[in-house]
């Protein structure tokens, strides 16, 4: 796979599904160009990151000898990231978005820049880059500065699963390490791959999760026999919000085939109902069976806006200071602050957080049966006091929606001045996107116990309700049941929870 431009097909091929990268040879000449026009631009000029200091320490001049010496400074002592590794889908987007950057051919880099960037990814080296470091002004300065002290084979990598010394990965695969020219490693930490990156990821998984809640909210309506209308096309096409309508779309489809769910005009015509003083049977469902298009939609439309913003940094030129051999000019500015992927992943873990809420209040109503008036409690089919059914499971789903509550708080407005005030208002937008993915596995573990109750009331129904299930339904439930068994003894299932959760998350959706 070849790129230029970036969207988050390309990062699920590339990153999750280990796609190869080739450059394109046109466009070495556009990186080669740019490289040599500074080169020849700053021979008599103050650029700054060519022969300055760096940050607040800028208005000092580098003599010409120590220029390349510089670089190496910068990189290495900025390599102070602490906290855990990302992940390695998380690094290989990193990479891809940087490359990507780079393309665009307005950093100023040397085209070995790309090449070892792309050789890495190919090989699957992959960089030791901390969730702890910068705070997204100049970019992600500390975790690209782990990522340029590998690419000058220095620092660790992670290579097939090993942490190792990355002059040792590099001896034994034949690759030379990386040498620095001109701006390459201000050019390398200057910018927001890293937030970028693990935000694309983020998605990726936001959208699988949706979709699984989506799915999980059209059975619970159709277990239930919901009436039909909270989901119609003629109930939420007039709210004008084309994620209702999505999500509504979405649950007719699912529940197309499905004989259990009522239609409302049923109920209009039943005599016996119109006899009854107190109805039997609730006429509205509980808010979390029936507002799923309400609660959902807005969901899908803010993962659609923050996928178009971070598409669009992934084809972003954001680095300091900027390189136009069109006009034949350096500009300097702040295209390496982060506000607009720290905005996002904000909004992104909100939104995933009131998934996970909507999932943990189906849950409870699935468990309580004074609330479903349905089902015995706790979904047990052991004998009520002696077995407890998914009793226990409750309490993981529930802390775990509490956790995600209370880290769902913004990193956007927190802002601390550092670098000497140089960079006195700062994103955090790396922070704000591991957060983000913090609320991420938690919501697929929540839905993934949610999941597991789900089947298992199906399990509770009598045949004929079973026989008169969407197909769509069925096939879910199959798929879920070749993971997990039916629980019906008290046994341990931290690690059927598990298998689910690799399930759930492993399920790929439309992009």
């Amino acid at each position: 796979m070849s790129i230029g431009k970036v969207d988050l097909i390309d990062i699920e091929n590339i990153a999750l599904n280990l796609n190869k990268l080739e450059l394109n040879d046109s466009i070495k000449n556009q990186i080669n160009n740019s490289f040599s026009f500074l080169k020849n631009f700053s021979s008599d000029k103050i650029i700054y990151g060519i022969n300055t200091g760096f940050g607040p320490m800028a208005q000092f001049k580098i003599d010409d000898d120590k220029l390349n010496q510089l670089q190496y400074n910068l990189i290495r002592s900025h390599s102070s990231g602490l906290g855990k590794p990302i992940d390695d889908e998380s690094v290989r987007a990193v990479l891809v978005s940087r490359i990507n950057n780079f393309l665009q051919g307005n950093s100023g880099i040397s085209y070995g820049v790309i090449e070892q960037l792309t050789q890495f990814l190919n090989n699957e080296i992959y960089p030791e880059i901390y969730e702890h470091g910068g705070v997204g002004a100049s970019g992600d300065l500390v975790q690209l500065a782990h990522l340029a002290l590998n690419l000058i084979g220095e620092g660790y990598v992670r290579y097939k699963g090993v942490r190792r010394p990355t002059a040792d990965v590099l001896k034994e695969l034949g690759i030379e390490s990386l040498e620095i020219q001109l701006r390459d490693g201000l050019g390398l930490m200057n910018g927001t791959s890293c937030m970028t990156g693990i935000g694309a990821v983020n998605l990726i998984y936001a959208y699988r999760l949706l979709n699984w809640g989506i799915i999980s909210s059209s059975i619970i309506n159709e277990i239930v026999e919901a009436y039909d209308d909270s989901f119609s096309e003629g109930l939420n096409k007039v709210k004008h919000h084309p994620g209702q309508m999505y999500v509504a779309k979405e649950m007719r489809d699912l529940l197309a085939d499905s004989k259990l769910i009522k239609k409302r005009e049923e109920l209009f015509l039943d005599n016996d109902v119109l006899q009854q003083v107190k109805f039997k049977k609730k006429i509205q469902e509980y808010y979390s069976i029936r507002c799923v298009p309400q609660i959902l939609g807005p969901v899908k439309e803010t993962l659609d806006v923050a996928r178009s913003i971070v598409e669009n940094e992934m084809n972003s030129t954001n680095d300091n200071p900027i390189i136009s051999v069109e006009d034949q000019n350096v500009y300097h500015g702040g295209n390496f602050h982060g506000d607009y992927i720290s905005l996002e992943m904000d909004k992104v873990k909100l939104v995933v957080t009131k998934m996970t809420m909507l999932a943990e209040r189906q849950l409870n109503f699935l468990l309580n049966n004074n609330l479903n008036d349905q089902f015995p409690a706790f979904l047990n089919k052991g004998v009520l006091g002696l077995n407890f059914g998914i009793q226990g499971m409750q309490f993981t789903a529930t802390s775990t929606t509490a956790e995600s509550q209370m880290l769902s708080n913004s990193m956007y407005v927190h802002s601390i001045p550092n670098n000497n005030d140089n960079q006195d208002i700062v994103s955090m937008g790396t922070n704000s996107a591991v957060i983000t993915k913090k609320v991420i596995d938690n919501g697929f573990q929540v839905m993934a116990i949610h999941m597991i109750a789900v089947c298992q009331a199906i399990d509770i129904l009598s045949q004929e309700q079973k026989d008169r299930l969407s197909p769509k339904t069925i096939e879910v439930y199959t798929k879920i049941r070749k993971v997990m068994p039916i629980i019906k003894e008290d046994i341990a299932q931290f690690e059927n929870i598990r298998n689910i959760i690799e399930l759930l998350t492993n399920t790929t959706t439309q992009l």
